[in-house]
């Protein structure tokens, strides 16, 4: 690849890694402040709309970085980092995939609360699965993180 290609590549796996760790960053404010501001009905409808919209933003962008990413590694031996960096851009790709399926149970869990005239806020399966989706975006930022610097380790 030439120069100037090598160089693209590297601009398109930076700016869509932005794109993922930024919106990443971005949605945890904004949860912050939804949370101290909306009350809950409303919550779970911005999140709702928020959660689609970013899903249509931040996977491309994840795709992007991890296509243009491995494109950047091709000619990296496979020593551990590369091997390690494999391993958690699956688990990561597997992650994501397990919260999208979460975050729809969870949207069922609470429009069938409200439904039924429950306290979504005290609902013991909601209590629960806001644990498990708690749970599930550290390990993604987390995940997300370790890349990043893999990548950087691979790069130096």
């Amino acid at each position: 690849m030439s120069s100037f290609g090598h160089g693209v590549l590297i601009t398109v796996l930076v700016l869509s890694t932005s794109v993922w760790i930024g919106g990443y960053v971005a949605i945890a404010v904004v949860a912050r402040t939804a949370t101290t501001t909306l009350d809950p009905a409303q919550r779970v409808r911005f999140f709702r709309s928020l959660g689609r919209a970013y899903l249509r933003v931040g996977t491309p962008a994840l795709a992007v970085a991890l296509i243009s990413g491995a494109l950047a590694a091709r000619h990296h031996s496979w020593d551990a980092v590369l091997i390690i960096s494999t391993i958690v851009a699956v688990l990561l790709v597997a992650l994501l995939a397990a919260a999208v399926q979460q975050a729809r149970h969870m949207t069922r869990l609470r429009h069938d609360a409200v439904t039924a005239g429950r306290d979504a806020a005290t609902d013991p399966a909601i209590r629960s699965g806001h644990r498990t989706a708690g749970m599930m975006r550290a390990a993604l930022g987390a995940l997300s993180l370790v890349l990043l610097v893999l990548g950087c380790f691979m790069a130096a």
